[in-house]
């Protein structure tokens, strides 16, 4: 790809991560810029969780560099849970406390990482959670809503620490087929509001439809990263064919 001039929000330079003997992500390098949706597919496997978990510091890289605004987060001084507030993620298993209401699910990280009043907390909570249509189960309790409607209270959680970039690990995967369109719907939504994600996903209509970019990961490396209209029209990487080919197949 054409060297970009502007400032990346997330830079990863070099990452390598190791379980144990297995390498799982080798010599990791791509960019994030403000406004980017970058849309990471590839087959299970591929390393593609495991970057976003280390981007997100939730698994700590054996080498290399995560910089962002200008500061890498794997030096020592570093503040983990600072810089989480500005990265959000959104889970493939949804995440939220059970025994928390959904309007509670949304405060209480404003309250005690943003040092938030309650009030405030709350304002901002009904803020998001109306955004995603679920302000009318503010009252009820993870286990009484469907998993469409849980991961969109685990979007509204994520949108109300007003994060610079939001990481979504597979967020569609663990739903049944007729929830997928409804969490898509949100996300597709938050596309047109500008907001920069980087979204880890097998929903291959989705990514050609809403990314900036597309990163195709192949055993731990990126084997191709282009536009959309590059890698699902002409790829040049043979293993990003094959696997289009046999994905496109399959839907």
């Amino acid at each position: 790809m054409k060297d970009d001039k502007r400032t990346p929000v997330i830079e990863v330079s070099h990452l390598v991560k190791n379980f144990g003997k297995v390498e799982v992500l080798m010599d990791i390098d791509f960019k994030t810029f403000p406004g980017d949706v970058i849309c990471v597919i590839g087959s299970s496997g591929s390393g593609k969780s495991t970057l976003l978990r280390c981007i997100n510091m939730l698994e700590v890289p054996n080498g290399g560099k995560i910089i962002f605004n200008g500061s890498n987060i794997l030096d020592r001084r570093a503040k983990v849970t600072d810089y989480r507030a500005k990265v959000g993620m959104v889970f493939q298993q949804f995440n939220l406390f059970n025994n928390m209401t959904v309007l509670e699910n949304c405060m209480t990280g404003q309250i005690k990482v943003l040092k938030r009043s309650k009030k405030e907390a709350e304002e901002t909570a009904m803020k998001y959670l109306t955004q995603v249509d679920m302000d009318p189960y503010i009252n009820a309790k993870p286990h009484q809503i469907s998993g469409g409607q849980k991961q969109r209270v685990a979007i509204a959680r994520a949108l109300a620490m007003e994060p610079e970039v939001l990481l979504f690990d597979e967020p569609t995967s663990a739903l049944d087929p007729e929830m997928v369109g409804e969490v898509l719907a949100v996300m597709r939504e938050l596309v047109k509001n500008g907001l920069t994600m980087i979204i880890v996903t097998h929903e291959m209509a989705f990514a050609r439809d809403v990314s900036t970019r597309v990163v195709f990961m192949d055993k731990g490396v990126i084997a191709e990263e282009d536009t959309p209209e590059v890698i699902f029209n002409n790829p040049t990487n043979p293993r990003t064919k094959e696997f289009l080919a046999r994905f496109m197949h399959d839907q």
